[in-house]
């Protein structure tokens, strides 16, 4: 059984970038994969990012687009959220300095025993250094293609 991943905005939002170099990975990760999750903040990102994307390639109606590509994400992906995923990323934002919405993510990974999968290692995860390898996280750009997450 595969293990569960967490879902981070950048991973998301490549899914719908036109000429995307992950386009076949994550075709099989969000349609035919099972426990897929994200956590609340990933969602509101993910409208904001995919409407502004929507408006500059000049679609008529970007804010629709987005929320019928939420919704569509939504069907396939879990939202999780509790106490326990709060506390911890709030721990890992003091201890690592990354962006709030990635500590949740990597915090829900945690908890569903899964891993984080991003789309590349931002600089301020590059920063974090040796702290970030002892994470359940992967890197979609990092992952080869014998890896199949």
């Amino acid at each position: 059984m595969p293990v569960p991943l967490v879902l981070d905005t950048g991973v998301l939002v490549e899914y719908i970038m036109e000429g995307s170099a992950h386009a076949d990975r994550l075709e099989r990760i969000l349609t035919s994969r099972g426990r897929l999750y994200t956590v609340p903040g990933v969602v509101a990102e993910v409208l904001y990012v995919s409407s502004r994307l929507y408006a500059a390639a000049g679609r008529p109606d970007p804010n629709g687009d987005a929320s019928d590509y939420v919704a569509w994400l939504l069907s396939r992906v879990r939202v999780v959220s509790d106490r326990d995923i709060g506390l911890r990323a709030g721990e890992l934002k003091k201890a690592l300095g990354i962006a709030l919405t990635d500590c949740f993510v990597i915090a829900a990974a945690e908890r569903l025993g899964g891993r984080a999968l991003f789309l590349r290692r931002e600089r301020e995860m590059q920063r974090a250094g040796d702290m970030m390898r002892d994470l359940p996280v992967y890197f979609l750009d990092e992952l080869g293609d014998e890896v199949d997450v």
